[in-house]
């Protein structure tokens, strides 16, 4: 495991920047781990990944189908790139039920984002990045933001966009990389990518 690399993230705008800047670096076959309280922005980072992988436009959170998967725009950013597959195992239980969700299938010619896989689904990689993202203060809650159960993040579908982006709360990204793809080379073109957005 590498040293983890913790990000301060001033807003939702940083946090596309730093997600859009490690999309620059994935490639088919990586799996990342995304962990989070809900409200974290755990969908706002997985939004912005798929713009920088240059997905169809629409990642919301996959909560009550499970997994989503974005294909590549041919005429997008990255033409020819991975898809995205985004997967939601905050109501699975076990590794058994995530692998009824046939990502062996997937996996290797796309980037599978897992929310709240931890401990679910580190069988499926030999390699993967587990990102943890935590709220540094509280203060959406302060100001009155429910978020209900199995939704997320600072741009939850029932507020609008710019009302959340004019109370911004910092958050702070943890990144560690597991397996041989994250040794050497590719982990400081990760480090380089995401501390410099």
């Amino acid at each position: 495991m590498t040293e983890p690399l913790t990000i301060e993230l001033a807003d939702p705008e940083h946090t596309g920047r730093v997600a859009r800047a490690l999309a620059d670096v994935l490639t088919a076959g990586d799996l990342l781990v995304l962990t989070g309280e809900l409200g974290a922005g755990k969908t706002t980072f997985t939004r912005s990944l798929g713009e920088g992988l240059g997905v169809r436009s629409g990642v919301i959170s996959p909560t009550f189908v499970l997994s989503r998967v974005h294909p590549n725009v041919p005429d997008g950013p990255r033409p020819g790139g991975p898809d995205l597959v985004h997967v939601d195992a905050y109501r699975l239980s076990s590794a058994e039920e995530v692998d009824d969700l046939d990502l062996e299938y997937s996996l290797d010619r796309s980037v599978t984002v897992i929310e709240w896989g931890r401990g679910k689904v580190e069988h499926l990689a030999q390699s993967r990045l587990d990102l943890e993202l935590t709220r540094v203060t509280g203060a959406d809650v302060a100001a009155g933001l429910e978020f209900a159960a199995g939704t997320d993040d600072w741009d939850h579908e029932d507020f609008d966009d710019e009302d959340t982006d004019s109370r911004p709360e910092p958050r702070r990204l943890v990144i560690s990389g597991t397996g041989p793809r994250w040794e050497g080379t590719a982990w400081q073109d990760l480090w380089a990518a995401v501390t410099s957005a």
